[in-house]
């Protein structure tokens, strides 16, 4: 296994996928504890809901980069989900649900009317389920996805005690005179541009996994809001790591492959949380 693992390693696109994993990886698991605690899980749903539309608009219109198409429309869906979230008449829950489902089936509705290919059907599992796209990535996909990852990495460390004070007290600090809505906004457009950078490792029906099982995993043995992401960072560039490898020596769908190790990893910390507060009873 050592040594088939040592071949793969001499081909670029294993290479340019595990750099790739690592950082989507960790770039979601940064901003996955905020999203748990604010009950705001499932907006990383709805987006990649909405990154699968732009991506069916930018394969019909056959453009050569699809990510620079689908990265602002996203982040434009982010900031109006955000917006229209705030409004008393639609709440949060709803909006979301609303601009998912639209978006999904626009998306499946211009891929049928406007097919670029024959195998109509591969294309939609590739991208809800990123099957092989992770490892059919160019070089300057890779210069993309590692400018917009160290981007992401430096905002959330800038950012770190204003993120922190909004996750558990968005009055106080607006109280205190800080514009809670700007950090909201901040928040938002960094899912989005998570999302539309996960599409390529687990695809955009999985995404969710990613930001969701690293933070729950963190939670089952920690307690302070900086040990919970330390720890749900470093879980989450191992899964991906185990998953992206042992998708390639199995030959297993990359995306589900990942999920899978995460919601392992998640059980056994669940179980270790469970043991470790029996031991302190």
């Amino acid at each position: 296994m050592i040594e088939q693992l040592v071949l793969y390693l001499q081909y670029p696109f294993v290479r340019y996928a595990l750099i790739v994993g690592v950082l989507i990886a960790l770039c979601s698991s940064l901003l996955g504890v905020t999203l748990v605690l604010r009950r705001f899980s499932f907006i990383g749903d709805g987006l990649s809901h909405v990154a699968f539309g732009a991506m069916a608009i930018a394969t019909v219109l056959q453009l050569t980069n699809e990510m620079l198409f689908v990265l602002p429309v996203t982040v434009i869906s982010a900031i109006l989900l955000l917006r229209t979230g705030q409004n008393t008449k639609i709440k949060g829950d709803a909006a979301v649900a609303m601009i998912s489902v639209a978006s999904l089936a626009f998306g499946y509705l211009i891929m049928n009317l406007f097919p670029t290919s024959t195998n109509l059907s591969g294309d939609v599992c590739r991208t809800l389920f990123g099957s092989t796209s992770i490892l059919t990535l160019s070089g300057r996909t890779v210069v993309l996805c590692t400018v917009l990852s160290v981007a992401v990495i430096l905002l959330f460390l800038f950012f770190y005690n204003k993120i922190f004070a909004v996750t558990f007290d968005e009055d106080f600090v607006t109280a205190t005179g800080t514009r809670a809505g700007y950090y909201n906004l901040l928040i938002a457009i960094v899912i989005a541009v998570i999302i539309v950078l996960a599409m390529n490792l687990v695809g955009s029906l999985l995404i969710s996994a990613l930001v969701i099982f690293p933070a729950l995993s963190g939670m089952r043995l920690f307690h302070s809001f900086k040990s919970v992401t330390v720890f749900s960072a470093l879980v989450s560039v191992l899964c991906a790591l185990v998953g992206i490898l042992l998708s390639i020596l199995a030959g297993t769908p990359v995306g589900s492959t990942i999920v899978a190790v995460n919601a392992l990893a998640f059980l056994l910390c669940w179980a270790a949380g469970k043991i470790v507060g029996r031991a302190r009873a």
